[in-house]
């Protein structure tokens, strides 16, 4: 084959192969001409439907109303200690208990809380929810306070130095005088200094935000339905909510004593504090409640009227006095075991010394004579034997005297 029809079979070959690839670019660029179209139509279709949502969205929360937003809450309103819900339907009273320190606590102190704890679950027999609120420490009023009583140090240590002073330059007062009260100046001016470093000291700490404090609550519920079916108007089932929840919630705090955790019923002010922390966690470590109630926003609770602190305390009379006689009758009726054991043993006791006696000399014949051993335990039978005619003679005379 020449060179001619090498080259003229490569020119052919060449030529092909720049068609082909021709075709191939305006086959990609078409693709991605309709691609581009396609997208732009559905941008204008997303942007269309975007439109319509939003004109929707504004015709809606154009409709909003305080209302709306009142029964978002899982509340209804507080009122006489109570958290109201459902309507009049459901009502909670809350208990805060102060915790204590398990781990620190010796074998026989945790011993104690758990069968305390065991006792407590066993005694219950109405449903309850235990809450766990986790709040920031708000260290501002601690500060106020260590501020006010370092300025009364300060003020006092202020009037004892120039006291001392004058008592210097006088010159009437004894060397034992004049030491006896600077010694009290001395520890005057060290208690401010500490006073001083302890405000310093929490005034850092305050910087902290991470410094936490975790609040137990149990919660108690009642529900109207329980009032055995008869109809109440409102005002009467508050009534009888506030006094079944306010006994269960007394029985409560004093089962939990006998683990060692203090509690307290919430009023109606510290109730709205744990809800508005609840429903604020952010808000609250700025923006308090007490802050909020002097703002105007006092909407959330409403104090419980005089005829209930009176209703608490004929509550609390009673509680106590039906708690002090079940309290005489258990102990009349039931002795434990070890006390019923002691006085079998204090009944029988002469017996069992008989008993220890000959088992001793039982045990030791080798050592005393079998003779001496035999002729003992006679002699110890012996006594049992005139002892009980004895206690026979004295019973039949005291038969005698009541006859």
């Amino acid at each position: 084959m020449s060179d001619n029809m090498i080259s003229n079979i490569l020119a052919i070959v060449l030529s092909i192969m720049i068609f082909i690839l021709i075709i191939l670019v305006v086959i990609l660029v078409t693709l991605k001409l309709r691609e581009k179209a396609q997208n732009k139509t559905k941008n204008d279709m997303a942007v269309k439907k975007t439109k319509k949502d939003n004109i929707k969205t504004d015709s809606i929360s154009s409709e909003y109303s305080r209302q709306s937003i009142l029964d978002f809450m899982d509340f209804d309103k507080i009122e006489n200690n109570m958290i109201i819900q459902r309507n009049g339907k459901r009502f909670l009273m809350v208990i805060e208990c102060q915790g204590v320190n398990y781990d620190l606590m010796s074998k026989v102190e945790k011993v104690g809380v758990e069968e305390g704890f065991q006792q407590f679950l066993n005694t219950l027999k109405h449903p309850i929810q235990i809450y766990i609120q986790t709040r920031t420490i708000n260290l501002e009023r601690s500060i106020l306070t260590y501020k006010s009583k370092v300025n009364e140090i300060e003020k006092r240590y202020k009037d004892m130095l120039y006291k001392y002073n004058r008592m210097v330059e006088s010159q009437q007062y004894s060397k034992e005088q004049l030491d006896k009260y600077y010694f009290e100046l001395t520890k005057q001016k060290n208690l401010l200094e500490y006073g001083k470093d302890l405000v310093n000291s929490t005034e850092k700490m305050s910087l902290n935000r991470n410094i936490l404090n975790k609040k137990f609550y149990i919660i108690i519920p009642y529900f109207s339905e329980e009032s055995n079916g008869e109809k109440y108007d409102s005002e009467e089932i508050k009534n009888i909510a506030f006094s079944e929840l306010y006994t269960k919630a007394q029985s409560v705090i004093r089962t939990i004593s006998s683990c060692s955790v203090l509690g307290k019923i919430l009023n109606s002010e510290e109730l709205a504090e744990l809800l508005y922390v609840a429903y604020n966690r952010d808000e609250s470590e700025i923006f308090g409640l007490n802050k909020a109630l002097k703002a105007g926003y006092d909407e959330l609770y409403s104090t419980a009227p005089d005829v209930f602190e009176k209703r608490i305390k004929i509550l609390d009379e009673e509680i106590t006095n039906r708690a002090i006689d079940t309290a005489n009758e258990a102990i009349d009726k039931v002795k434990s075991a070890f006390q019923q054991q002691a006085e079998e043993k204090e009944r029988n006791m002469d017996e069992l010394i008989d008993k220890m006696a000959q088992l001793i000399i039982e045990e030791n014949k080798d050592y005393v004579g079998e003779d001496i051993a035999d002729e003992a335990i006679k002699e110890i039978e012996k006594s049992k034997e005139k002892g009980v005619k004895k206690n026979v003679g004295k019973k039949k005379e005291t038969k005698s005297r009541k006859s």
